[in-house]
């Protein structure tokens, strides 16, 4: 599948950036620029189901990895550093296993929530199923994708993060992530993580109430906090996540 996707800079190195659940491409504006600055190379594809890549599905993690994979076809992995938030984290573990070819050089991971209950992994399940709501004015779904994607609050609604977000549709406005890929959720994903063959790195904002270190720890002992950020640390403090490279 051929995803949408943002691209800059020059320079062998390139750093794929893998967005989170309900988000898209664009929330890595802030660390692209400091890729940039750094003399490398960045690209950032809206994963299957989100912004402006095709809705079909299916959602599971190893489709939206064998999906960048092809992405990255013909591109030397030796030099390629894959830079995942939460959800794009499991994606980016999952696409260096070596199910879909050649390892990539490093592997960095940014708030991947690693405990799912029961509980929570049903509700995903649950929304996966409903069809996707329809706001009456832009302002309203733009809101909604805000909260969704956990942008509400951290930055102005028409910040550049908060692109490709929302879409028109018959009647009003909806979000462009499809219902469907919250069905991707159940697999263990600490086991997941640990499935990746290449040198990981995880990190994750103090603040975040979705990881512990002690979890982390338990899969990459160099594990840290990031002091002070939440779960969007590459939203809020672009320059410290860019630094984890």
């Amino acid at each position: 599948m051929a995803l949408w996707t943002e691209r800059g800079g020059e320079g062998d190195g390139l750093v794929v950036l893998l967005h989170g659940l309900g988000a898209t491409g664009a929330v890595w504006h802030g660390v692209a620029r400091r890729i940039e600055a750094r003399g490398m190379r960045w690209i950032a594809p809206d994963l299957r189901g989100h912004g402006l890549s095709p809705s079909a599905g299916p959602f599971g993690f190893g489709n939206h990895a064998a999906d960048v994979a092809e992405l990255l076809a013909g591109e030397d992995m030796a030099r390629v550093t894959l830079l995942g938030h939460s959800f794009g984290g499991v994606v980016g573990a999952v696409l260096a296993s070596g199910l879909f070819g050649p390892l990539p050089a490093r592997l960095l991971t940014v708030g991947v929530k690693l405990t799912w209950s029961e509980a929570e992994i049903a509700g995903a399940q649950a929304m996966a199923l409903k069809p996707g709501k329809v706001f009456a004015t832009e302002a309203e779904a733009q809101e909604r994708y805000a909260k969704v994607s956990g942008l509400h609050g951290l930055i102005a609604p028409d910040a550049p993060e908060t692109a490709r977000g929302v879409h028109a549709v018959p009647g009003g406005f909806a979000l462009a992530m499809q219902p469907g890929v919250s069905g991707a959720v159940g697999p263990s994903v600490p086991d997941l993580m640990r499935g990746a063959r290449c040198p990981l790195s995880m990190a994750a904002g103090s603040e975040d109430p979705m990881v512990d270190l002690a979890t982390m720890q338990g899969i990459d002992p160099d594990a840290r906090t990031l002091p002070g950020l939440p779960h969007n640390a590459h939203v809020v403090a672009p320059e410290v996540v860019a630094a984890l490279l």
